[in-house]
């Protein structure tokens, strides 16, 4: 059996009965999913994401697209999730409307932290990179064990910031997610590696789908599941930035 099958990703958007599901239908097609495929359209997806950002991130004036940008990102990524054969729409829309939102936010944290905006950027593809290599070398492998407990990470910390959401309509919430204590800095590092470590299990996922053969479509599916964790190790990265500037 392939060593992925068995395997799991904590990437709503990259689980694999994806592949599996897609596989259906696709008999007699010709093109196949590739790594270079997706790495060619995981580029032009990022570019289209930073030109968007640059738009609200230059003129505060427009952060009410940032709004927009959320709302249309929403309803691209669970077309994208539902209806994988129509990525190669849905997910250059989803990367526009969400650079509108990274612009906004990126902006409010640069207006309070000179220079916080770039630092996370370089952490972001830095850590992308270097876990990159890491993958390709062997140096981390993501075996079923490394995946369940990511997985299991990954759960919880979206059912904490689930909580924190709730509890804000009382006017409350967690405190150690907000807070820039000792305690709030260690949560924020801890989150940050675990969406680092996300990009593992996204890596192996990718490589199952070109190892299995899966339509050419998959590949605009797979770099939708990259976007998806390398924004949210962007955000976490500049959440744990900013608590630690303001203890400065």
């Amino acid at each position: 059996m392939n060593r992925h099958l068995s395997m799991r990703t904590a990437n709503p958007a990259l689980q694999s009965d994806t592949f599996k599901k897609s596989m259906t239908g696709s008999m007699g097609t010709s093109e196949v999913m590739t790594i270079n495929g997706v790495v060619n359209k995981t580029g032009l997806a990022l570019l289209l994401l930073i030109i968007s950002a640059s738009v609200t991130w230059s003129d505060p004036t427009l952060s009410g697209l940032a709004m927009l940008g959320f709302v249309v990102g929403l309803v691209a990524a669970i077309a994208t999730i539902f209806k994988p054969t129509i990525a190669n729409v849905t997910v250059p829309v989803y990367a526009i409307s969400q650079g509108l939102v990274l612009g906004a936010i990126s902006r409010v944290f640069e207006m309070q932290y000179p220079g916080i905006a770039v630092q996370a950027i370089f952490l972001t593809f830095g850590t992308l990179g270097s876990l990159l290599l890491a993958y390709m070398s062997g140096l981390i492998k993501a075996t079923e064990n490394f995946k369940l407990g990511v997985f299991a990470a990954t759960g919880a910390i979206g059912v904490l910031y689930l909580i924190n959401f709730v509890m804000s309509f009382f006017g409350t919430g967690i405190g150690v997610i907000h807070s820039s204590s000792p305690m709030g800095i260690l949560f924020s590092l801890g989150v940050v590696v675990i969406a680092a470590l996300n990009l593992v299990l996204d890596f192996d996922f990718i490589e199952e789908g070109a190892e299995i053969g899966a339509p050419k479509y998959m590949e605009w599916y797979a770099t939708f599941g990259l976007l998806v964790t390398l924004i949210w190790l962007y955000i976490e990265i500049l959440r744990l930035l900013s608590k630690l500037n303001s203890r400065r």
